[in-house]
């Protein structure tokens, strides 16, 4: 039933700028980074020694000790999200079909860090030191199926994994699944916890990431000349999808509504965005169509950003391919200057600042933009938020395979 229309009811996070919505778009539009040394583990032997740290978060203040020793970091950050996310929607799942309830979580990684931790175990102590816990932690569907479990929810229970696009791939699958009446309710988004040391030393040798190692707050610096590569950061961003009717019934305080969405792959290269931004630029003509809405019609692009010289260069060609005229007219910016490159969980939580950009009619920051790097010329906000009117907005995310996915939101009318 394509007639049925999907709204935005809760949202909750957590990042390396706050583990709330409301501190996190403080922080946020206060232009800090979340930036800093890696403390988690020794990093003396590594050429890249920053990210984006979720360093305050507690397991325990959001799951008994008990029962989050169970699960991977990534699945930890997830629940404590969802934690946020529901309490924001109201929902009252005494009164709900549980059954028309789902959930769809994407992730780039999924356990890596319990990969790590138990094959250290099998090489030091042996195979019978394993942990019998260890597949139940490490499977990337671990995430979705906990959610469910948390809540009782018997509806469609899927993960996504198409790298750093898996959070708006999952929202996208769960607005679809909204719209062929199959849920009422879907919670979506993303999470991630893979700033580990393999992750970390994985991406190194790639010379993906900056090593501004002795600037942390200035290593993130999207569409910025003097750009490095991204910073890997953590988190989760999960939010409450709902159909408008199933909303309004229950009184719901209605965030957004849900227009359309859009995907596409390059099929190109396995890591590097196509040069002409071809792929990412048909991902943004499939969202407009999903919408019936025209390119001038959108105020605000939330954009992919990881500070890669192809990859912005990319997004940006891209842009100016789908919007024509209109691309110099409209506020582009990177959360990404903030808290890093959170991989699978990106999507979700810009999702989230988003949002609250369409809400407050300000866009925020694309930090450390001094002087816009060669082909990088459209207006990314940079360094200062910046009020203006936000009706309609587009969320890009594009991850390694060619894997293109973008989102619209809007004001509900």
């Amino acid at each position: 039933m394509s007639d049925r229309r999907v709204v935005v009811t809760g949202m909750g996070l957590i990042t390396p700028l706050g583990e709330t919505v409301d501190v996190f778009w403080d922080n946020l539009l206060a232009g800090k980074s979340g930036i800093a040394p890696v403390t988690s583990f020794d990093v003396s032997d590594f050429n890249v020694r920053i990210g984006g740290e979720c360093s305050d978060f507690k397991v325990e203040n959001y799951i008994d000790r008990r029962k989050g020793n169970k699960l991977d970091r990534s699945t930890q950050f997830a629940l404590a999200a969802a934690q946020e996310a529901m309490r924001m929607s109201g929902l009252d799942l005494g009164a709900e079909d549980t059954t028309r309830i789902g959930v769809i979580i994407g992730s780039g990684i999924g356990g890596i860090s319990e990969m790590e931790s138990q094959h250290n175990r099998l090489l030091n102590r042996g195979p019978t030191k394993v942990s019998p816990f260890t597949i139940p932690r490490l499977m990337l569907n671990a995430t979705a199926a906990w959610i469910s479990i948390e809540y009782g929810l018997r509806g469609l229970s899927s993960s996504i994994a198409t790298a750093c696009a898996s959070a708006t791939h999952a929202m996208g699958d769960a607005f679809h699944t909204i719209r062929r009446d199959e849920a009422d309710v879907m919670i979506a988004g993303g999470t991630e916890a893979a700033l580990t040391t393999l992750g970390l030393s994985a991406f190194a040798s790639m010379k993906a990431l900056s090593t501004r190692n002795d600037d942390p707050k200035h290593a993130s610096r999207p569409f910025d000349r003097d750009r490095d590569g991204f910073v890997m950061g953590e988190g989760a961003g999960i939010l409450i999808f709902e159909e408008l009717n199933h909303a309004k019934a229950r009184g719901a305080d209605i965030l957004c509504e849900v227009g359309g969405f859009g995907s596409s792959s390059d099929a190109s290269h396995i890591t590097q965005p196509s040069e002409s931004g071809e792929g990412a630029a048909t991902a943004m003509r499939r969202t407009l169509a999903s919408a019936s809405v025209n390119p001038d019609q959108i105020d605000y692009i939330n954009a992919h950003g990881t500070a890669t010289s192809l990859g912005d260069i990319a997004e940006t060609m891209a842009v100016k391919s789908t919007f024509g005229s209109h691309a110099h007219k409209l506020c582009i910016s990177s959360t990404k200057s903030s808290i890093g490159h959170l991989l699978g969980a990106s999507g979700g939580v810009e999702m989230v600042a988003s949002i609250m950009a369409l809400r407050q009619g300000v866009a925020p920051p694309t930090i450390n933009l001094n002087h816009p790097g060669e082909g990088c010329d459209l207006d990314y906000v940079p360094n200062t938020p910046r009020d203006c009117r936000i009706t309609t907005v587009i969320k890009n995310s594009f991850g390694f395979g060619g894997h293109n996915a973008c989102i619209l939101i809007r004001r509900l009318e």
